[in-house]
């Protein structure tokens, strides 16, 4: 065992060497030491803020995230005590525990999945009449599951930014549920380019959604991240659904460990529709 074991390893630096001179593995070197990959990397970018995947690495993210808003738009039919369908405004608190997994499985090629538990409370308007109104709904249980496919068609150069693409699935798992999980199945695809400066990188990213049996525009997004050091990286973006649902993000990372970052986030909410905070914290891992 040791003899051979010995002999494959005699073979390592033979390997290297045939993969540095092939033409695919002196492009890929030259790009990940390209000044305008200093911030991130010459991995594929994932729908966490911040975090590329290069092939055959894993991303394991739990983290907690906790929402208030003292507005959420709401009918009453939709929350199953009432008839109405006029739109009321309501106090809203959750709190929800999610685990992520995103994997790379080619240089351009990744997937990803979450899953979430959580707990919520809605407080119905003073306004709302309805004979049959709480005095608050209140759930617990399964949130969201999803799943997506993250693909680059073109990486970054010179003169050219980067263009990768997404399709998300949402499944259909609380069909009972009125303020916690997915009622019906959802789909949606987008697209983001981005770009590496001097002074940070650029991101703009827009999707399209079907859901509720119809097609409309979904997420979109214009990101700020600047790496200033091998142990912190900042980000700030602002991002919308519509134009009545705007929020504006800021995170920090800090890479405690070669393997491991802490992730502090707080998404503000600068419109009505907007949930007005929702801060999250947790602890990516890098295999």
């Amino acid at each position: 065992m040791l003899r051979s074991r010995s002999g494959v390893l005699s073979l390592v630096p033979l390997v290297f060497a045939f993969v540095a001179i092939l033409p695919w593995g002196g492009r890929l070197q030259a790009q990940a030491t390209a000044p305008y990959l200093r911030d991130r990397g010459p991995g594929v970018p994932m729908s966490m803020l911040g975090s590329y995947v290069e092939k055959g690495h894993v991303l394991v993210y739990p983290f907690f995230e906790w929402y208030a808003d003292r507005n959420l738009e709401y009918k009453p039919r939709e929350l199953g005590y009432g008839t109405s369908g006029d739109d009321y405004r309501g106090r809203f608190r959750a709190s929800e525990g999610i685990f992520y997994v995103g994997y790379g499985i080619t240089h351009d090629l990744a997937v990803e999945m979450e899953a979430a538990v959580i707990t919520a409370e809605l407080r119905p308007s003073l306004s709302d009449t309805s004979v049959l109104k709480p005095v608050r709904v209140h759930e617990a249980g399964l949130g969201d599951v999803e799943g997506q496919i993250r693909w680059r068609p073109q990486r970054e150069t010179d003169s050219r930014p980067e263009i990768w693409t997404f399709f998300e699935t949402v499944l259909p798992l609380q069909r009972t549920r009125h303020i916690i999980g997915t009622q019906d199945w959802e789909f949606s695809a987008g697209f983001g380019i981005t770009k590496g400066f001097r002074w940070g990188t650029m991101t703009f990213r827009a999707s399209a959604e079907y859901t509720d049996r119809q097609v409309d525009a979904g997420e979109y997004a214009v990101e700020y991240m600047r790496r200033l050091s091998p142990s912190w990286q900042i980000i700030g973006a602002i991002e919308g659904t519509q134009l009545d649902e705007v929020s504006v993000i800021t995170e920090a990372q800090w890479y405690f460990s070669r393997y491991a970052r802490l992730r502090i986030n707080n998404a503000w909410g600068v419109t009505p529709n907007a949930t007005d905070i929702a801060p999250e914290v947790g602890i990516m891992f890098s295999f």
